[in-house]
C-alpha cells in the first residue's frame, strides 16, 4: 500500500512538474501574425499608376540566425530559414472614392518552413499558405506626397493543426488596416521618404481559444529615382529606383494562451530592421525586377534574422491607345 502511495506522488509530481515547465515555455512565447515584413519599401506609400494591372511573383526568404528574450539577450540559434512564393495581381482603376484611385490586390502563396512562433522551430514542406486578398486599395496623388488607404484580410487557407509540426498556416483569419505617405522632396519627384503603417487584428485559432495579439507594422525608405536614357538621349528607356529601406514591428496587445483554467499572456515583442533596395522598370517590354534585403537589431522575445524579397512583375497599361 506504501508502495502504491509513493508511486501516485511520484506521478503527480511528474505532472506538476510538466505544468510548470509548458507554463514557463508558453510565458516566453510570442505567436506570429501573418503581415510579411519586407514586403514594401521604397515609396510605399505610393499607389502604382490608374489603369493598370501588374502580376508580380514574389520570392521571399527569412533566415533566423538567432532567439532573444524579453531583455534582447541570445537565448538560442535556430538555423530557421523560411520561404515564400506565389502568384499576385494588383489592380488599380481609374474610378474615383474621395478623390482617390481605387485598388484591388490578391496574393496565392506557397511556403515552406512557415514560422508560427518564437518558440518553436517548426519545419515544414514547400505547401499551399494562407492567402492574401486587399478589396480595398484607395491613392491619392498629390504634387509634393502621395498617400495611400487599404484593408486587406489573411484567409487562413493554409493547412493548421494545434501541435503539428508540417503547418503551412497560421490557422487564424487576420484583419489588417493600413496607410502611409510618399514625401517628395523635388519638383520632378525623384528624391523621396516613405512610409507605411500596418494594423493587424488577428482573430483565435482554428479549434482553440488561442490568439495572437494585435501587431503594428511600418515598413519605408529613403531613396533617389534615375532615369536611364536612350542612346539619343531623347527619351528614358529604363526607371531605376535605389535607396535605404528600414521596417518596425510590435505587438500592441498581449497574446493570449489558455492552459487549462489559466490564460497565459506572454511579454509582447517587437523588432527593427535597416537595410537597401534597387529595383529597374523596363519601359520597353513594362518589366520589373525588384531586390530588397533587410537586417534585423534590436529583437526583444522574437527570432531575429535577414530578410531578402525579390519580386519580378509585368505591367499592363489599360489606357486606350
Amino acid at each position: 500500500m506504501k508502495a502504491k502511495i509513493n508511486n501516485s506522488k511520484k506521478v503527480l509530481q511528474s505532472v506538476l512538474v510538466s505544468i510548470v515547465l509548458l507554463i514557463s515555455s508558453l510565458a516566453n512565447a510570442q505567436l506570429k501574425g501573418g503581415h510579411i515584413l519586407g514586403s514594401s519599401g521604397l515609396q510605399s506609400g505610393t499607389q502604382a499608376p490608374e489603369k493598370t494591372l501588374s502580376l508580380y511573383v514574389p520570392g521571399y526568404i527569412y533566415s533566423a540566425n538567432c532567439l532573444r528574450n524579453a531583455d534582447g539577450d541570445k537565448i538560442g540559434d535556430p538555423n530557421l530559414s523560411m520561404f515564400l512564393t506565389g502568384v499576385g495581381a494588383n489592380f488599380v482603376t481609374d474610378f474615383k472614392i474621395l478623390g482617390a484611385n481605387y485598388g484591388a490586390t490578391v496574393l496565392v502563396a506557397f511556403a515552406s518552413n512557415t514560422i508560427q512562433g518564437s518558440y518553436i522551430d517548426s519545419k515544414s514542406s514547400f505547401a499551399f499558405t494562407d492567402m492574401l486578398v486587399q478589396p480595398v486599395q484607395l491613392g491619392w496623388h498629390n504634387k509634393k506626397a502621395d498617400f495611400v488607404f487599404s484593408y486587406q484580410m489573411y484567409i487562413p487557407t493554409g493547412k493548421y493543426e494545434l501541435g503539428g509540426s508540417n503547418n503551412s498556416g497560421l490557422g487564424m483569419f487576420m484583419n489588417e488596416f493600413s496607410a502611409g505617405t510618399t514625401l517628395f522632396f523635388d519638383d520632378k519627384k525623384t528624391f523621396h521618404f516613405s512610409a507605411l503603417a500596418a494594423y493587424e487584428i488577428n482573430g483565435k485559432k482554428k479549434d482553440t481559444d488561442i490568439k495572437t495579439g494585435d501587431i503594428l507594422s511600418v515598413e519605408g525608405g529613403l531613396g533617389k529615382t534615375f532615369y536611364c536614357m536612350n542612346a539619343e538621349k531623347t527619351a528614358p528607356k529604363g526607371i531605376l529606383n535605389a535607396g535605404l529601406i528600414y521596417y518596425l514591428q510590435y505587438k500592441v496587445s498581449d497574446d493570449k494562451i489558455p492552459v487549462g483554467t489559466f490564460i497565459i499572456e506572454p511579454d509582447k515583442d517587437h523588432i527593427t530592421a535597416l537595410g537597401a533596395e534597387v529595383n529597374y522598370l523596363h519601359i520597353g517590354s513594362m518589366t520589373q525586377a525588384g531586390f530588397r534585403w533587410v537586417s534585423e537589431l534590436g529583437a526583444v522575445n522574437r527570432f531575429q534574422g535577414n530578410t531578402f524579397f525579390i519580386t519580378l512583375a509585368h505591367v499592363f497599361s489599360l489606357k486606350k491607345k
